[in-house]
């Protein structure tokens, strides 16, 4: 394994680990997915089966999480998410669990065009609606094995200051300081729900239509405040669909306040970070200047 724990995980480890520990798949073949993730690597293990690795310690929790919790949640959700169906152990040079699922075809929505962004946002609420529908006692609360998705966004203050004092004039400093006070000012008073914690558009996966077929990666899902799954209506979602989407999935204004402050924080410390292309970049600003705009 490598330091940053991406480089280390190939095809060929993936063929050891299986065959090491689920000979039954040993012969089926092992490719890279298209558009792999951050937080874990993944490949297909024949045409019905994928494998799930994370990159690093501070994602392991979301694998037995996630085995747990998914079988619960699959049957009461609109739409496919993973099936986890069986569970590796660290072995071959692989330090970390790692888990293999049933292969969910579609294509993720980074790589896809959007016909219909309105029907994309209702689809979206949707889900959500019936996400936060179930039962919710036993869950996993909110903390550091959600990276804080579920929690007031108050534990990422630290990185919002920072990222404002290295951008600069670049934004809007006084419109994004407003955004963000109101964020840390409401505050959820009904009981707590389940949330998925990373609706971005690499986990949303599309149909051939352009429909949205499936939700994957709950690795960052738990029970608290669902204001973190609606940073969606800016990072994907404009005019007349964000409107529907805001709609749609029936949540009060301070919990709106809140998922602006999750958005800001998102594009604040991305675009900090100096990371992405000068397309990326410049999605970041979109979404700054949005949700200043509309909320600050």
């Amino acid at each position: 394994m490598t330091a940053d724990g991406r480089a280390g995980v190939t095809a060929e480890l993936v063929a050891r680990l299986v065959a090491g520990q689920f000979p039954a798949w040993a012969d089926l073949p092992v490719r890279p997915v298209e558009a792999d993730g951050w937080d874990n690597r993944t490949y297909r293990l024949g045409e019905e089966l994928s494998v799930r690795l994370p990159t690093r310690e501070r994602y392991v929790a979301g694998v037995a999480k996630e085995d747990r919790w998914l079988p619960v949640l699959a049957p009461r959700l609109p739409l496919p998410v993973p099936v986890p169906v069986a569970t590796g152990r660290p072995a071959a040079g692989y330090p970390h669990p790692w888990s293999v699922r049933r292969w969910i075809p579609g294509r993720p929505l980074t790589s896809a065009g959007v016909a219909d962004p309105t029907g994309l946002g209702l689809a979206v609420a949707g889900f959500l609606r019936a996400l936060r529908a179930v039962p919710a006692t036993g869950g996993p609360a909110a903390g550091t094995h959600s990276f804080l998705r579920g929690c007031p966004p108050a534990g990422y203050a630290a990185e919002v200051r920072t990222a404002l004092d290295e951008l600069g004039t670049e934004v809007d400093r006084r419109g994004a300081e407003e955004v963000w006070r109101r964020a840390l000012a409401s505050s959820r008073q009904q009981p707590a729900v389940w949330f998925h914690g990373d609706v971005a558009a690499g986990n949303l996966l599309l149909d051939d239509t352009g429909r949205l077929a499936a939700v994957i990666d709950f690795g960052t899902c738990g029970v608290g405040d669902p204001a973190c799954d609606l940073v969606l209506a800016w990072t994907a979602l404009a005019g007349d669909a964000r409107a529907a989407f805001r709609e749609a999935v029936g949540l009060d204004e301070p919990c709106w306040r809140r998922a602006a402050g999750w958005a800001l924080w998102k594009a604040l410390v991305v675009l900090a970070g100096r990371s992405g292309t000068a397309a990326e970049d410049a999605a970041q600003h979109t979404v700054i200047r949005e949700v200043s705009t509309e909320l600050g």
